[in-house]
This record gives structure tokens, sequence and C-alpha cells, in this order.
């Protein structure tokens, strides 16, 4: 699989995948244990820290010094544990009412309701729970929370812990664990809609789906409301779940899969009953745990309108996926853990780990100009000398090392000597003003 390697210089990261090309610019790296991004229809960026605290995050980068919100001495933090979740209702500029899902002392799922104070950048400190779900183990807590188009609070359970499901809440629709949950929290407590599956017949009414291991981040295509599922997998497989939003029942598998491939199949219904990913990935290369994102749907960059972006935790690889093209990983940060991305009151993206938070930054250009530009470089591999051909202008030429250390700016667009360079593989990065195009280069 082709890997585009980042390439650091100050705070921007360069990234370009044919007609996906895209820049990683840093907007903070103050973020502390970061694990969800959030808007409240404003400007302002509000960042969830896993150890209780949400931070308002301004246009300009800086971070209040005062928290919106400080839960900490409520909560079990660390591991999979903590302020996992934040989700401001769809009324919110009129009832400064929003959403929280923790993990309390006792290390139980507690969907809770909070209100903002007379200060829009500070919330009451007291809340309402609204819904504890019981945690048999500390991991597969799942927490993210979002409104969906239907303006009912959607919540993300994982299967409750340990491995490979030992207590069978995947298929089991009495169970909340290991499901999607949709309710209706408009009221002063929490009602289940009449739409959903399960009311009135075996089931909890709460449940919207079922079937998922642990969806680490959910989110609707603010265009077509569809949903995004972000599944982890046991050991092997991740997976990319996507369906429209106003399906009821579907069954997403686990355990008796995980992703396309059987994993205990003992007791389970035939596989027709079944809603298979669109997407899926293996644990080659390191990869571990998918970290689920959003569709770019903002104004600014039409060169990735209708890409989902994600990212492995451990790998630090950003990918790319549309329906009908396989995904792909596209980029990576290595040494970040990446843990949430986010979408802005106006549509644009960021993803986060590691302290940090980075702005996706695309082309400000139409996709047809993107490619329209073609370039050429030979031999490749190279021993002596490249040669470089392009159909427009190339203001300069740049060498760096797999790592990112700059090696050579140059003007000279024909061809570099690379014959003094150590056998390897090299970056080489063609700027053409406002665009840059990067190709991998091997000295043999």
């Amino acid at each position: 699989m082709k890997k585009i390697y980042f390439l650091v210089t100050s705070l921007t990261i360069c990234l370009f995948t044919n007609a996906q090309d895209f820049t990683l610019e840093l907007f903070t790296s103050q973020a502390g244990n970061v694990v969800n991004l959030a808007h409240a229809g404003d400007e302002r960026m509000f960042i969830v820290q896993q150890n209780g605290q949400i931070k308002i995050l301004n246009t300009d980068g800086s971070i209040n010094s005062t928290p919106f919100l400080n839960i900490t001495s409520i909560i079990s933090s660390g591991g999979e544990r903590g302020l996992l979740g934040l989700a401001f209702a769809p009324d919110y500029a009129e009832t400064g009412r929003f959403y929280i899902d923790y993990t309390n002392t006792a290390g139980n799922t507690v969907i809770a309701r909070y209100t903002v104070s007379d200060d829009p950048d500070v919330a009451n400190p007291d809340g309402t729970i609204l819904l504890t779900i019981d945690q048999p183990f500390s991991n597969h807590n799942g927490g993210n929370i979002k409104f969906g188009p239907d303006n009912y609070l959607w919540i993300a359970m994982g299967d409750g812990g340990s491995g490979g499901d030992p207590y069978g809440n995947g298929q089991n629709t009495n169970a909340l664990l290991a499901k999607i949950l949709r309710i209706d929290v408009s009221g002063d407590t929490y009602t289940s809609p009449s739409d959903n599956p399960f009311v009135g017949t075996d089931g909890a009414d709460e449940v919207w789906s079922y079937g998922v291991r642990n969806p680490w981040k959910f989110t609707f295509d603010r265009q077509t409301g569809d949903v995004w599922i972000a599944d982890v997998g046991q050991s092997a497989i991740e997976e990319i779940n996507h369906q429209p939003s106003t399906l009821a029942g579907l069954n997403y598998g686990w355990r008796c899969y995980e992703g396309n491939n059987t994993y205990n199949t003992s007791g389970c219904a035939d596989s027709d009953t079944m809603t298979f990913p669109v997407a899926t990935y293996s644990h080659s290369g390191g990869r571990c745990s998918i970290t689920g994102g959003y569709v770019y749907r903002g104004p600014t960059y039409p060169n990735l309108t209708g890409k989902y972006f994600y990212a492995d935790y451990c790998s630090g690889e950003i990918g790319i996926f549309a329906l009908g093209q396989p995904a792909e990983f596209v980029a990576e940060l290595p040494g970040t853990y990446i843990t949430t991305f986010g979408e802005d009151v106006n549509g644009e993206l960021y993803v986060a780990g590691s302290g940090k938070i980075y702005k996706i930054i695309g082309q400000e250009m139409a996709v047809n100009d993107i490619d329209k530009l073609n370039v050429s470089v030979y031999p490749n591999p190279v021993t002596d000398y490249l040669n470089i051909e392009s159909d427009k202008k190339i203001e300069s030429v740049s060498v760096y090392t797999i790592d990112g250390r700059l090696l050579l700016t140059t003007e000279n667009m024909d061809k570099i000597n690379f014959s003094n360079y150590p056998k390897g593989n090299y970056i080489l990065m063609i700027n053409y003003g406002k665009m840059t195009k990067t190709i991998k280069v091997t000295r043999k």
C-alpha cells in the first residue's frame, strides 16, 4: 500500500496523494489528553480531555485558561475510561443545554445533561444524570455522542470489554452494550423515540442498531445525513460502516464477524441478516485501532469534498475513503496517537492526538485543475542525475530525507544530482506556487 510521509517545516505538515492533496496545519500543541472535539454552533471549538475537563479553543489557536467544565472529581480516568463525549443540543443557543458521556468512579457509563452559565465560556458545575449503564470491564466504553439529523441524541456503546464479547452483548438486543443508542432528551428526562426498532417488542427501547464491538467515533455526513461508524476490531480487522441514518435495527455483526471475517458464529443468525462494513484494514504495519472521522463538506476545499477521513491510533496513519473506491492510508504522523477528528461550525476538519490539534487544509482550486498537473521524474530509482519534466512552471524543488530533514532547495528545474546522497528513499517537493507536488524517489 502506498504511503506518503509527512514533511515537517515550521508549523505546517504537507501531504499529497494524487488529486486528494491536503496539508495539516498545527493549530495548537496545548490540547492535553484530547479525546473529542465539538462546536456549539459558533466559531469556538471545545476540547474534551479524558481527565475530565472541557477547554475552549479559540479561532486564533489560544485556549481559555478557565475550563468550560471540570468534572474530574466524579469520573474514573485512565486506559479507556474518562470523560469521552460531548454534544451540544440543536437548540443550544436558546436552552444552553449540552450532554456529556463519562465513566463514573465505579467505572460505569453515564450520560448527563449540563447547562451553560451566564458566562458563555463557563458551564454550570452541576449536571443531571439521564442514563447510567453498567460496565463489566474497564475497556470498550465507546463514549461518542452526537445529535443526529433527527435531533435525537445518538450514543455509541462498546460491548462491555474484556475480549471476544464474553457476555454476548453484541447480538443481545436487550442489552445496551455493543449498540448505537438513540434517545430523545428534549424533556426533563429521556424517552425512546417511537420509531426505535425495539419499542413495543423484544429488545431494549433505546437501541437503534447493534452488533458493534467498540465504536470509537461515529459521525453524520452534514450533507446527506448518513451515519459513519468506525468500529475497533478484536485482533485482526478494523472496520468502517456506512448507512443512511434512517435505517433502524441494523446488525453490524459482532461477535459473529470481525469485519468481513468470521469470529465466533456459535448461535449466530444467518449472515444475510447482517450489515457488513464498506471498508476494512488489517493490523499489519503496527496498526491496531481505528479512529473514526468525518466526511468533508466544508466550502473551502473542493478536492476534499465527499472524502471520509479516518486514522489508526497506533501507527499514526491517516486514511481517506470514498464510496466505490478503496480505503487507503495516505499519510502518517510518527509518534502521534490519533484519538479524534473534529468538525467546526463551517464544516472544516481537524485531527488531534498526543496533545496536538491540526487543521486539515485542502487545495483552494478546482479538482480539474489539480488533475491537469502533470510532472514526471526519471530515472527512479536514480543513481546519479534525476530529470524533472512538468507541463507547468516550477518555482523551486526541495529534497528531504524520509524523516523530514531538508537536504536541498534549488531553482534548477531540470535535474538534480543525487550521486552524493546515500542509498535509500527521499521525498522530492516540487513547488508550483499555490500547490506542491510530492514524489518519493529512491537512490539505488
